[in-house]
């Protein structure tokens, strides 16, 4: 790795602080660690350097919500710079899966970490009463928060915000995430969630209800040569791209994607153009668009591909003013899976998600499967408190939703997903329980995109769709095969791209924006505020070391991808959702997809673990003596 003397090295502040925190939650003590700067160059920041942390400091084997597990909080090297950082990322041993975790966050949060002075940090034990964590300048302290547990989400940060003013930015749990719901999440700026792995349950274990950061500056970093290249990238976007996401945002693709396979379909069991033929009710543009009111955009995001919508007129759907829109994910999951296509109860259960603290891609697949087994006769009405579950009906949609935040009858069993209902309800309810590994599937069918099965399913967080893009990349990386249905050489491209992604995240950009930007530019982003001298080969190397990482981390823990499950329904082995449509008779050839993309990265093909030589190659000789051992 080239020394650090490019020609910014002078600069007198770098897009990171150089420093992290440490609260021991148990004993209430709070220390500042100083990392070297190689920590950053080799990592890059959010679940990079977290990664490197989990690692280090989680014993093996800790329950997921023992105080012995980390919750880590880290911003991506260029959140809080000029340069396309928007993001942050949540770190720890998850619950739903049982091994590594985490989850991904926009908003405003990152940004204001890093502005506060800090780049993560990183919770341990857990609090004998609710706490919230303070960072306002100097002070650094755990404040009771025993009168706010029970607050739902955006109530509780709005109250943050009164106490602490408007340079603040709270972090924190909902209703959900104090209950330990394996399906909640860590949310910030009144409804955007880092929402996956069960993120916030991990935090509602430990007894902390939010962190409040203020910030100290505007900006990190920012000279005039940043500024200079930010407008002259911004150029540079793909300006159809972007001028799609900042008017209709991800909402945009729902109802095309719900008719053209892309969108899984009543359970997973359906097929768009049948089950669904009503999908352009929830088009994006003619039916969400005129209930929003104006665009947002996460912490200085040149795109702005969200929305805040106007106070609900719909008695039955009361949603408030400056509701976030929609986005793909929860279009998707509650709509297209639930065969429902009322605008206003989308918008509805999307603030209420966001509400109470819930992933809406684990919740609206929930219900899906709760209406399946239904519909089956496996449960009652006995069972659902007196909901009758019908698809198509929005109004059981958000009753079952509002029982699963209580942890009422059998929505106790579906808070902590389908894989857990299933266990519990037994009598063949697992034929309904459609997830990978514990955790519920994205709402893109690999069948239409053949990587996302292998990702799904091979990937350290199983079910995401965010660790792989197949659109706007490096130019090093080889190309997929242009047929959707072939199957071979498709290994070298996958590894590729999936580390790509890892640069993205740990870089704290946006995937949306790295569509439309022009990421061979990407080495001069990270040089400009950090003085390094980065090139290409260099970034690559840091996404496949973060991808071992990870795998790593797995691994210890027990687990082995390639024994996770995948329902036939995703695969098309089962010619559910496959009889007909755009997607009729396909069937994914999953075993060459696997082996190819493991054979690609050197991890074994049985167990998915990193080869010695391959852990050596990107710099973790330490982790490889001890998976090795």
């Amino acid at each position: 790795m080239a020394e650090g003397n490019g020609t910014g090295s002078a600069l007198k502040e770098k897009g990171f602080n150089g420093k992290l925190l440490n609260v021991n939650l148990t004993t209430g003590e709070i220390t500042v660690e100083q990392p070297d700067e190689e920590l950053y160059r080799k990592y890059l920041g959010g679940y990079g350097i977290g990664a490197r942390m989990m690692w280090d400091r989680v014993p093996q084997g800790v329950d997921p919500l023992g105080p012995d597990n980390m919750l880590g909080m880290f911003s991506g090297l260029l959140t809080g710079t000029p340069l396309f950082g928007q993001r942050w990322q949540v770190v720890c041993k998850s619950p739903l899966t049982g091994g590594w975790g985490d989850a991904n966050c926009g908003g405003d949060f990152g940004g204001v970490l890093k502005l506060s002075g800090w780049d993560g940090i990183m919770f341990f034990g857990k609090a004998e009463k609710p706490v919230y964590l303070l960072i306002e300048g100097d002070t650094i302290e755990l404040r009771d928060a025993s009168d706010q547990w029970g607050q739902l989400a955006i109530q509780n940060e709005s109250e943050l915000k009164a106490r602490h003013g408007k340079r603040a930015s709270i972090a924190n749990i909902g209703t959900a995430g104090e209950r330990l719901s394996y399906l909640s999440g860590v949310c910030n700026d009144h409804g955007r969630l880092a929402a996956r792995s069960g993120v916030g349950a991990v935090m509602g274990s430990k007894n902390l209800k939010a962190v409040v950061a203020v910030a100290e500056r505007k900006v990190i970093a920012q000279t005039d040569e940043t500024i200079k290249m930010f407008r002259a990238n911004i150029d540079d976007f793909v300006k159809p791209l972007k001028d799609f996401f900042h008017t209709f945002g991800t909402t945009g693709i729902t109802a095309a994607s719900a008719l053209n396979g892309d969108s899984p379909v009543k359970n997973w069991g359906g097929v768009g153009t049948v089950d669904f033929p009503n999908a352009q009710d929830i088009d994006g543009g003619s039916t969400i668009n005129p209930k929003m009111e104006k665009s947002y955009g996460c912490w200085r995001c040149p795109m702005a591909c969200g929305a805040e919508s106007v106070e609900s007129t719909n008695p039955k759907y009361p949603y408030p003013h400056h509701t976030h829109r929609p986005e793909y994910e929860a279009m998707a999951s509650f709509g297209t899976m639930n065969l429902m296509a009322e605008p206003d109860a989308l918008i509805y259960l999307n603030h209420l998600s966001n509400e109470y603290g819930f992933d809406v891609i684990s919740a609206g697949a929930a219900i899906s499967m709760a209406i399946e087994c239904y519909e089956n006769g496996i449960i009652t009405k006995e069972d659902t408190d007196g909901i009758e579950l019908r698809w198509g009906d929005p109004d059981c949609v958000i009753e079952f939703l509002k029982l699963m935040n209580e942890r009422r009858a059998i929505g106790d069993a579906f808070a902590d997903g389908v894989k857990v209902a299933a266990e519990r309800i037994g009598n063949g309810a697992e034929r309904y329980a459609i997830h990978i590994g514990g955790q519920e599937i994205a709402m893109h069918d690999p069948k239409l995109q053949p990587e996302y099965h292998t990702t799904y399913r091979l990937d350290p967080t199983p079910g995401r769709h965010t660790q792989y893009e197949g659109n706007r990349r490096i130019g090093t990386i080889p190309p997929a095969p242009k047929d959707f249905k072939e199957y071979t050489g498709r290994g070298e491209h996958h590894k590729g791209a999936s580390e790509y992604m890892h640069v993205v995240n740990a870089g704290g950009m946006c995937q949306f924006i790295m569509m439309a930007a022009n990421t061979a530019n990407i080495p001069s982003w990270f040089n400009a505020v950090t003085g390094w001298d980065t090139d290409l080969n260099e970034i690559m190397e840091v996404g496949e070391r973060i991808a071992n990482l990870r795998m790593a981390y797995e691994i210890r823990e027990g687990g082995n991808p390639r024994q996770r499950h995948v329902p036939d329904r995703v695969t098309g082995k089962s010619p559910e959702g496959t009889h007909t449509g755009p997607l009729e008779g396909v069937v994914l050839d999953t075993e060459t997809l696997e082996v190819d993309f493991l054979k690609a990265c050197g991890w074994d093909v049985d167990t998915c673990t990193p080869s010695k030589e391959k852990l050596e190659q990107v710099g973790l000789r330490e982790v490889a003596e001890a998976l090795h051992a």
